[in-house]
């Protein structure tokens, strides 16, 4: 059965950087899965994939030697189970804030004993190179399962969530986590605010030995978070790259070639 070489890296405590596929076009990721990103994580809880589409992603980015994970659309048994059968090497979960959520969405991606995922499916053995009687063999062995924690509640349990056996990866949503701290009058949280639990997210991952992970907005950032000692670091999306690739070459031609131009279309 093929290896999961992230799941392997962040035992090692290696960092390991991917980024987001937000368009559900499979072209796209065929691309993106040899541009040199560790992994690629399909987002099916804010995009518009679908299930067929989202399988054709996975097998896209599988063939081509990359990771393939996919953020499902809520912490529900059915969603993870379906991700996996269809050919995720892995799932994200979002909005885990408690512990028994957490034993949740750890179950559900694992077969018994370890957890309560039924047998079923047939490509998810493609995806790891093998047969379906290894695959469910080996699989507990090989998927990542990564829980997200993006509500200041969830950093309040981070100690009970995070020791939960079977976890491989805490991811933070900065937007979402700082959206949850804001006052009862809309008021965002203080910068030292949003240091400290991040900070506190951090520590936890360490004490619990579990790699720490966080959405980046630049390679700047990313060897930054490296630096402080995050290891699953997701760098904005293929969306993101695409846009801020336009952007500055628009930039170098300037701004009136560009209003001039686009008036044409």
């Amino acid at each position: 059965m093929r290896a999961n070489p992230v799941k392997r890296a962040l035992k090692a405590g290696q960092p390991s950087v991917g980024t987001w596929l937000s368009l559900g076009s499979i072209t796209a990721a065929r691309f993106m899965a040899r541009a040199g990103f560790a992994w690629l994580t399909v987002d099916i809880e804010h995009s518009l994939v679908d299930w067929e589409t989202a399988t054709h992603m996975f097998a896209s980015i599988a063939d081509a030697g990359c990771t393939a994970l996919a953020r499902v659309a809520a912490n529900r048994h059915d969603h993870i189970k379906r991700v996996l059968d269809n050919g995720a090497h892995g799932i994200v979960v979002p909005m885990v804030n408690s512990r028994e959520e957490a034993e949740s969405a750890v179950a559900a991606a694992l077969y018994p004993p370890q957890g309560n995922r039924s047998v079923g499916g047939s490509v998810h053995a493609l995806n790891f190179n093998t047969t379906a009687v290894d695959y469910y063999a080996h699989a507990n062995e090989e998927l990542l399962v990564v829980l997200q924690c993006e509500h200041i509640q969830a950093v309040e349990n981070a100690a009970d969530i995070f020791s939960v056996p079977g976890i491989d990866a805490i991811f933070v949503g900065p937007n979402d986590l700082a959206a949850s701290m804001r006052s009862k009058e809309g008021k965002p949280p203080s910068g030292e605010a949003t240091t400290q639990a991040m900070k506190h997210i951090l520590k936890t991952c360490r004490e619990c030995k579990v790699a720490a992970g966080v959405h980046c907005t630049s390679a700047e950032e990313v060897r930054h978070r490296i630096d402080e000692g995050w290891q699953f670091l997701a760098v904005g999306s293929e969306l993101r790259l695409m846009l801020d690739g336009t952007s500055e070459m628009l930039r170098k031609l300037g701004t009136g070639w560009q209003k001039e131009e686009m008036a044409k279309y």
